[in-house]
């Protein structure tokens, strides 16, 4: 084998490395994003929310006033339908009470879907309710896929 090929051969594998390395990098900076919703204040996350809507196509995106909101926090739109959001960060799983909060705003905003999103997950007396008034719910999990596209 040449001392040619042997460099060329270095080369090629610090190449690579290089490039594994940029991909682990980027994988920690997104998980890490997500990691700090959970550091957010309240408005803070409705905001953080309110951006991730508009990077994955919503239109209109708006936060409605901190109190007196009627129980939605983000007014949207998507393709023609109008969408009202409660936004809730807590650091335990999300109750029924976020689902009627939403429930109500999406009347009283004539929005056509509701939608709570939060930084955790749903008990499952929320998702039996949601089920139940066609509440549609955007856990941990589905905020992470959203925010890799």
């Amino acid at each position: 084998m040449s001392e040619q090929t042997i460099y060329i051969g270095v080369a090629v594998l610090a190449l690579v490395l290089c490039a594994i390395a940029a991909l682990l990098a980027l994988r920690r900076a997104r998980r890490g994003r997500l990691c700090d919703m959970d550091l957010m204040e309240g408005h803070e996350f409705e905001h953080y929310c309110a951006d991730l809507l508009r990077r994955v196509g919503f239109l209109e995106v708006e936060v409605t006033r901190g109190s007196g909101d009627y129980g939605v926090d983000i007014l949207a739109e998507l393709g023609g339908v109008t969408y009202a959001f409660q936004c809730k960060r807590y650091d335990g799983p999300v109750g029924i009470k976020a689902v009627q909060e939403v429930y109500a705003g999406r009347d009283y905003y004539d929005r056509m879907v509701g939608v709570v999103m939060t930084n955790q997950y749903f008990t499952r007396p929320a998702v039996e309710v949601a089920r139940k008034l066609k509440i549609l719910l955007w856990d941990r999990g589905y905020l992470e896929s959203m925010a890799e596209e």
